[in-house]
Parts: C-alpha cells; sequence; structure tokens
C-alpha cells in the first residue's frame, strides 16, 4: 500500500509513475472520498467539542435548580447524529482502505515503462551449450531416466502434477540441500512456515484482495485461509503488527515450502512437463531492512540467487524487468532466466525483488530510529531457487550422447558421490 500523502500532494506525478506499468489510474473518487473524511472528521470534533462543553454545564445548570430536561434531549438528539456521521466516516474510510489496496506498488523511477518487450539482460554467464548428437528434451530425460512419473503425477492431482520416483526424488532433494546450506553459510535463519494461512496474510503481502482467485482457498478450514503459493507469503507476515528497534535490522530469513499456484494447465510446448506446475518446491530468501538498507540488501539477495546457478554450472541470464512486467507488489525485480535448450528460450527461476514499504505499510511492520521515530521498514524477496525450472534445465544442459546426465559436482555429496544418472533398463 502506497502513502496516501503522495497522492494527495501530487496525484498528476503518481498517475505518471503507474502509466509505466501500462496503469491508468484516475484518483478523482479516492481524493472526493479523502476531502469527505476531512469534512466528517471537523464536523464530529466540533460536535463532540459542543456536546462536552455543554454536558459540563449539565450539573452546574442542576445545582441552580434548573430544569435541564431539555439541555439533555438536545445531547442526546447530539450524541445520536455523532454515532450517524461515526458510521459514515467508518464507510468513507473502509472506501479509502480499500481503494488504496487495490493499488499496486509504485515502481522504482529508474526502470523502463512497458512490458516484458522492454526487459533489459544486465548480465549472461556461460555459453548456451552445444551438442554433437541430437539432445532430448527434459521430459523424455525424466522419462528415459527414471526420474518423475507425469501420467501418475496426473492420475493423482490431474494435470500439472507430477511424482518424483527414485533418483529424481534424490535429485530434487539435492538441490534443496544444496540451496539450504548456501544459504546457512550466508548468515540467513532458515524458517519451515505453515503452508496453510490465513486471509490477512495475503493482503499483507499485497496478493489480496486483487489476485484471490490466483490460490487456493482451503473452504473447510476454521476461518478464511489458503494454501501459500511462495513462502515469501508467510516471511512477509512474520513482523505483522509489530515494531522493531533500527539495530534489530536487518533480518535475513530463507524459508523452504511446497508452493501450491492455480496458474498451471497451459498445454503450449514451453510449458511442458515441469516448467508451469499446480505445486512445486522453493527456497525463498527474505529480508527485512532499514529504508536506507534496501539497496544494498536486494544486490546481496540477486548476487546471492545467481551464485547458486553459476555453483551449478547452468547458463543463465540476469534480467532487469520493465516497470509493467513487475509483479504488482514490487518496486524493482531482477529475473535470472536460466536456459532450457530443447526449447531454446530462458525461464525464471529466481526473481529478486524490493517492494520498498508496500508491504510493510500493509501489514504495520515499523521500525524506531536513532531519533526515536517509527518508520516502515522495506521488505524484500528473492527466490533461491524455485526447483521446478532448475531442475529440467540442469537434465537438458548436462545431457551426453548416451542418454545419462551428468551431476554438477556442487550436488555429488548429497547424492552419495554419484556423478551420472544413467537411463534406466
Amino acid at each position: 500500500m502506497i502513502d496516501i500523502n503522495l497522492i494527495r500532494n501530487d496525484a498528476e506525478a503518481i498517475k505518471k509513475r503507474y502509466l509505466k506499468r501500462g496503469k491508468d489510474i484516475d484518483f478523482t473518487q479516492l481524493l472526493a472520498w479523502d476531502e469527505e473524511r476531512k469534512s466528517i472528521i471537523a464536523t464530529v470534533e466540533k460536535m463532540k467539542a459542543e456536546r462536552n462543553k455543554v454536558s459540563a454545564l449539565i450539573p452546574q445548570l442542576k445545582k441552580q435548580g434548573q430544569d435541564v430536561s431539555a439541555t439533555i434531549a438536545e445531547m442526546k438528539a447530539l450524541g445520536d447524529k455523532i454515532a450517524e456521521m461515526d458510521k459514515q466516516l467508518d464507510a468513507v474510510n473502509a472506501n479509502i482502505q480499500d481503494f488504496l489496496l487495490r493499488l499496486p506498488n509504485l515502481p522504482d523511477e529508474d526502470l523502463l515503462e512497458g512490458g516484458k518487450e522492454n526487459n533489459v539482460p544486465v548480465k549472461v554467464w556461460g555459453q548456451k551449450p552445444t551438442f554433437d548428437f541430437t539432445p532430448k528434451n527434459h521430459v523424455e530425460l525424466c522419462q528415459s531416466l527414471g526420474l518423475i512419473d507425469y501420467e501418475r503425477g496426473a492420475k493423482l492431482a490431474g494435470n500439472g502434477n507430477w511424482i518424483y520416483t527414485g533418483m529424481g526424488a534424490r535429485l530434487e532433494w539435492a538441490l534443496l540441500n544444496y540451496f539450504i546450506d548456501s544459504h546457512i553459510a550466508s548468515g540467513y535463519t532458515f524458517m519451515l512456515p505453515p503452508y496453510m494461512l490465513s486471509y490477512e496474510c495475503g493482503v499483507t503481502a499485497g496478493q489480496f484482495p486483487k489476485f484471490e482467485e490466483d490460490v487456493y482457498h482451503v473452504s473447510n478450514a476454521e476461518g478464511k485461509k489458503f494454501m501459500l503459493p511462495t513462502a515469501e507469503t508467510a516471511l512477509v507476515n512474520y513482523y505483522r503488527n509489530e515494531v522493531l528497534e533500527e539495530s534489530q535490522l536487518p533480518k535475513k530469513f530463507f524459508g523452504y515450502s511446497a508452493c501450491f499456484r492455480r496458474e498451471a494447465g497451459s498445454y503450449r510446448a514451453e510449458e511442458r512437463g515441469m516448467i508451469r506446475g499446480h505445486q512445486f518446491n522453493k527456497i525463498e530468501l527474505f529480508q527485512y531492512t532499514t529504508a536506507d538498507g534496501s539497496d544494498q540488501a536486494f544486490e546481496e539477495m540477486t548476487t546471492m540467487a545467481c551464485k547458486l546457478v553459476e555453483g551449478l554450472g547452468l547458463h543463465y541470464q540476469l534480467s532487469k524487468l520493465a516497470a509493467g512486467d513487475c509483479s504488482d507488489s514490487m518496486a524493482r525485480t531482477y529475473d535470472i532466466e536460466i536456459y532450457i535448450p530443447s526449447m531454446n528460450i530462458y525461464k525464471e527461476v529466481s526473481s529478486a525483488s524490493n517492494a520498498r514499504d508496500y508491504q510493510a505499510r500493509r501489514g504495520n511492520m515499523r521500525y524506531r530510529n536513532a531519533e526515536k521515530k517509527l518508520q516502515f521498514m522495506h521488505t524484500l524477496n528473492a527466490s533461491g531457487l524455485a526447483t521446478s525450472r532448475v531442475f529440467p534445465a540442469l537434465l537438458e544442459q548436462n545431457q551426453n550422447a548416451d542418454g545419462s546426465v551428468t551431476i554438477p559436482e556442487a550436488l555429488r555429496k548429497y547424492l552419495g558421490g554419484l556423478e551420472k544418472l544413467t537411463p534406466i533398463k
């Protein structure tokens, strides 16, 4: 949620920043509600002052033997008017809050306008793999190596689901352990959040109310709950409605979770196999920082995510997203995009994003600075990493002519020293 004072002070400037996202937002109604709110407050305060003044006189009038019944009746009527005005104020405040909650974050000033077409690669690591044989795609490799059972995954849970089997399950777990060990070594605290979250968690993260249909809701749960789409949704709520001291920041966490999303179901070639699914595994990096510390945290987390891919020896590019391609909650995002040879395209395996104070305002998360003033924290996240696209890229980039796949050295210690995956007979 953005600060309404920004709109009050210069609505046109804020409108122009939103246009970089491709969103033409009219603030006329919001500003009208804001003026109505001010008018109601001023009227109510005047009425309450009058009531207090007269109410204080009533005992004195009684002592003087005067009839105060008419005055008491007037004050009762005034109290009824105040109660009615308070209801109007609640309604106006609800309208303002709903409007602000549905606004996306303001994109950082240095972002290009527009969508994916204006994303800019800022780094390329490694070389595109070349083959002197006809390479297989990851679906074929998963089947020939006995790593994934797609048919039975669909039988159990429908399209967009799969089952890791045997060495496939071990390779998936090896990736997760590699990520976990790397983040622990970097001084981040390991967190295992609940998978079922309250509605307020989605509001704080910026996913609700606008994107409620993108998640799986748990209809028979106590209260309004949903399955988390990423560990970020849980971690961003850790300090909700709390105040920390500046000396306690930054807070550095990473969490493992299975992630549940309704977005799967495309049958395009570039979405085949496990490229896009309803459930996948991910390690998420997260930081709470001061306003001054968020840029440094963003660079740190982006570098950490890049080094994970480099540690696996996989070719990728790092792209700076244009304003319209950043998610609604984020002020800036860099995507780490890994190369999938069979598709000859790059697929995102990590988004490193800075929400600035957008999420903290929604969740009322503040810190007390050196001058003892309260400020909103900044929140940042980066996938570190999602496995469902690393897994296919790893298989395709490291495949050999005999149908085997060379295991990256970084993973071998988690697989008993195994150096290759070989086709099953």
